[in-house]
């Protein structure tokens, strides 16, 4: 990807053939979440202080982030802290990911980010163009179900306050705090430890497919990159999953992603169905049939991307004629997605990944 060119293109690019496809039958609004085209946007603060401060409990640092709306500099204040674990502990990151905290304010109220308290900020780790890529991960997922995380793609410039210096733009993604994407759903989010068999079945074995489809198997039910959310406001019901954090999906593939060790696997474009083991695949077909309806959206979201280069669009393609073929193939069906009944292989392998096991937050 040439950024510099695609950069130029910032100010007039827009997407809105992608929120047609997540949102169909809507007209792009002016909430955050309801319009794809590249939002610009400028970070200030004292930026050497927030970037540093990576420790176990990082502080909030004061910022402002201002866009231009219809040639008007709309500016808001906030709060900002590293979050995440592996991207903000990983030495050769560029920049740790941010939780953004909003107070409610006048200009807040009047700004895109007027119905959001929280926001995660994701930075590029390695390249911009990662960061795109999996910005259209989430984008699939949001075509399986409105129980996903929404994702803003964002060009970020950042302005030290102290050193008077800016960045040249990158790419990043504003994506949905968890509890206001349970809110968008009428669901509260589950913070008890559960076994991916006590989660609600239907939506399960979807999301394991679609780790499965982007060739992602960093995550676990228990520990790694899965938020559970419940029906109303009874957090003992069954909850569902919802996935997020796709950096190590095949379908990104930075430099830095490899499959967990306990998993024996050669490259993280290798797929692995990670779910539990279930004798009878017929329980699978409400999912094969989602993925065969929503098929050409999910093809469309790479054709009309023009912030993707010809041939890693090739190759996506290609990826995933993979996958429609194995899941349209009985034999191979049964062969990739009853892998965790084999006790000899590694299909019940938990990946922890965070210190002491620790329940993801953030």
């Amino acid at each position: 990807m040439n950024r510099k060119a695609i950069h130029l293109l910032i100010a007039s690019l827009s997407l809105n053939s992608l929120t047609a496809l997540a949102q169909t039958g809507r007209a792009p609004g002016d909430g955050l979440f309801e319009n794809d085209s590249v939002l610009k946007i400028t970070l200030s603060g004292n930026l050497r202080d927030l970037m540093t401060d990576k420790g176990e409990n990082p502080q909030n640092h004061p910022v402002a982030i201002s866009y231009l709306q219809d040639g008007k500099e709309i500016s808001v204040n906030a709060e900002a802290r590293t979050r995440g674990h592996f991207r903000k502990t990983m030495g050769n990151c560029t920049y740790p990911p941010l939780l953004l905290q909003f107070a409610k304010s006048d200009a807040l109220s009047s700004s895109v980010f007027k119905d959001q308290e929280k926001l995660k900020l994701v930075m590029p780790c390695v390249g911009d163009d990662y960061v795109v890529k999996e910005w259209l991960v989430y984008k699939i997922y949001n075509l399986v179900t409105p129980k996903s995380f929404r994702a803003r793609l964002v060009s970020v410039e950042l302005f030290d306050s102290k050193k008077k210096k800016s960045t040249s733009p990158f790419y990043g993604i504003l994506l949905e705090e968890d509890r206001q994407m349970a809110k968008r759903n009428e669901d509260v989010v589950v913070r008890r430890m559960v076994r991916p068999e006590e989660t609600d079945q239907t939506t399960f074995l979807k999301m394991a497919m679609f780790q499965y489809l982007v060739g992602n198997t960093d995550w676990s039910v228990q520990y790694q990159n899965i938020k559970l959310v419940a029906p109303g406001t009874d957090t003992l019901t069954t909850p569902v999953t919802v996935p997020y954090d796709f950096d190590h999906a095949g379908l990104v593939s930075p430099p830095y992603a490899k499959p967990a060790e306990q998993l024996n696997m050669n490259s993280v474009r290798d797929r692995r169905y990670r779910g539990y083991c279930l004798q009878d695949m017929k329980k699978f077909d409400d999912a094969i049939a989602l993925y065969n309806k929503i098929k050409p959206d999910i093809y469309k979201l790479y054709t009309d991307c023009t912030l993707l280069d010809a041939k890693y669009v090739k190759s996506t393609i290609k990826y995933l004629d993979e996958f429609y073929e194995t899941i349209n193939n009985p034999a191979a069906f049964k062969k990739d997605f009853s892998y965790p009944c084999d006790k000899n292989g590694t299909g019940n392998v938990v990946i922890m990944g965070l210190k002491n096991g620790a329940v993801p937050d953030e």
